[in-house]
């Protein structure tokens, strides 16, 4: 290992690490956005709890997380598997950040932009796959099958898509995959899941990357503590 390599994996992990939805949702609602909605810290939970511009600067920055990182990785000329390495570092940062005491978000638009980095042919078919189920209300569904897309079509079309080194991307993409996965399935359980059993509990989260199967329940939920005037502040968002 390389000193440039060590450092840019420290770096990925804590620029992963930023929770920028979770800080302007506590700006701009004064709520801690883990316990609101899905309690993901990202992009989808946000869209629900705050303003339309605040949504739009958490994709950008957590798409950036992965380009950014993927992309130094590449001009300080560190190896294919180098640079696949780096951009997990960014995605774990942002699922188990430091500075949320190791919690965080799905890492899905980060997950995106390592991908655009490392092979961009890749990119447009993944948004289709992801976005193919959203008329549905199934974005999460189409998200898991997008993720699983990425090894296989890497496996099977490495040549077409550009990719110089199939076997590191389908192996690299297995270990993104891998993550999304574990982290939908151990996220904490909230006052929702109290009647759910731990089978129909594995099957929503890993399907429908939700505890409970009504939708509207839960991106909206609320702590139960939560007073009048939070309540209000949440309303309309």
């Amino acid at each position: 290992m390389t000193v440039e390599f060590v450092l840019l994996l420290i770096a990925a992990y804590l620029l992963g690490s930023v929770p920028l939805a979770y800080l302007l949702a506590k700006w701009s609602r004064g709520i801690d956005i883990r316990r609101y909605g899905s309690g993901n810290v990202g992009a989808s939970n946000v869209r629900v709890l705050a303003s339309r511009w605040t949504f739009i600067a958490t994709i950008i920055f957590d798409l950036g997380k992965g380009m950014v990182m993927v992309w130094i990785a590449k001009l300080t000329g560190l190896g294919f598997a180098q640079q696949v390495t780096v951009g997990i570092a960014a995605i774990i940062g942002h699922n188990w950040s430091v500075f949320l005491r190791f919690n965080g978000g799905r890492g899905i638009l980060t997950t995106l932009g390592v991908v655009a980095i490392l092979v961009p042919w890749l990119t447009p078919i993944v948004l289709v796959i992801a976005f193919g189920l959203a008329p549905f209300h199934q974005l999460a569904l189409g998200t898991l099958i997008a993720l699983i897309s990425v090894p296989v079509l890497s496996w099977f079309l490495g040549q077409p898509l550009g990719i110089d080194e199939p076997v590191t991307m389908t192996f690299g993409s297995l270990a993104m995959l891998l993550i999304a996965v574990t982290r939908r399935l151990t996220a904490p359980r909230t006052s929702l899941t109290t009647t759910v059993s731990g089978g129909e509990l594995f099957v929503n989260r890993l399907i429908f990357d939700r505890d409970i199967r009504d939708r509207e329940a839960w991106i909206h939920r609320r702590p139960p503590e939560t007073g009048p005037q939070n309540k209000e502040g949440n309303e309309g968002h």
